[in-house]
């Protein structure tokens, strides 16, 4: 699954990959588990940065029940905090991915579905798609042996990884969790938020909060630009102080890059978690609505969902190994 840090990072990443028309993700057909060496090795995890200290929160709402501006910044900073620590749980487990894309002609009607289905696998700390099904039909035998074959090169390059790569590759991991970490906080500080509400969601009480950009807000990172450009609501667990659903839109056209892509205004997207084995918020429904624009010449009006099911822990002590490739009809 693309990141989902709490808010934009679920959605402007996703417009150049759109470019690309990949004919396929990374693969894991033909994968079994297997004990690692206790001392470390190609299948051991990149040490996790050591979050800051969480700041200390008070949530007492004043006389008429309302949560002060301060008290907000205070809970989305905490929030941003979980989220980090969220992702790192969430690498220790497996699911199923299903994606439902509408190609929409210039009067919103769809001209196209693809539906493609995926097993989603942690190999080296990599989040990696396995391609399961097209249009909810198994692959054949030959795309099958395809998918292994692209699987078998990732562990083949990470068990034959030298020192100094590796090293070099966590120093850009570390750097690449920082930034992300970075971002979110600051979504602290680009909004005004006001606190509409309670609500129940499976059962547990959260609070309903709208975001607004705030007026002369300075970003402090490249990414944080793109903040002004999105409002939304957000649902935020009351005992987890959680994410538990956000629903985000584009009130102007966010440039991305010198003539690379544009999202224009109206582009929407929802997401819900989930509470899983009692330690980790877990994606459970994404539906997206996005008009954009490529490299200023091919565009994209695409209505979708994706859903995701089948959560299941596997061990952290554990790599993926390849059996070899899979027998073709």
């Amino acid at each position: 699954m693309k990141s989902r840090s709490l808010a934009l990072l679920l959605l402007i990443p996703t417009v150049p990959a759109w470019s690309q028309q990949p004919d396929s993700h990374p693969a894991a057909t033909g994968t079994s588990v297997a004990p690692v060496d206790p001392a470390g090795g190609a299948g051991s995890r990149t040490p996790a940065s050591t979050p800051a200290a969480m700041p200390k929160l008070d949530l007492t709402p004043d006389p008429n029940g309302k949560l002060s501006q301060d008290q907000m910044q205070q809970l989305f900073r905490v929030v941003a905090d979980k989220d980090q620590e969220n992702q790192k749980l969430e690498r220790d487990y497996t699911y199923v991915e299903r994606d439902v894309d509408h190609k929409l002609d210039g009067n919103g009607q769809a001209k196209s579905t693809e539906v493609k289905t995926y097993e989603i696998l942690d190999l080296y700390g990599e989040q990696v798609q396995r391609l399961i099904a097209n249009n909810d039909q198994p692959l054949d035998p030959k795309d099958a042996a395809k998918e292994e074959e692209k699987i078998q090169k990732i562990i083949d390059k990470r068990e034959n990884e030298s020192e100094a790569d590796r090293q070099k590759r966590q120093e850009k991991e570390q750097k690449e969790r920082e930034e992300d970490r970075k971002f979110v906080t600051e979504i602290a500080d680009a909004y005004n938020f006001t606190l509409v509400g309670t609500d129940k969601l499976d059962g547990r009480d959260a609070w309903i909060i709208d975001a607004e950009p705030r007026p002369g807000f300075v970003p402090h990172m490249k990414d944080s630009k793109f903040l002004s450009k999105f409002h939304g609501r957000v649902w935020i667990d009351k005992d987890d102080l959680q994410l538990a659903k956000l629903d985000v839109e584009a009130i102007d056209t966010v440039s991305i890059g010198w003539v690379v892509a544009r999202v224009h205004k109206g582009t929407r997207v929802m997401l819900e978690q989930t509470r899983v084995n009692d330690e980790v918020w877990l994606p459970q429904h994404v539906t997206f609505k996005v008009d954009a624009r490529v490299a200023l010449f091919k565009g994209y009006k695409l209505d979708g969902e994706q859903t995701y099911r089948d959560y299941k822990k596997f061990r952290t002590s554990a790599k993926i190994v390849g059996v070899g490739p899979v027998e073709q009809k």
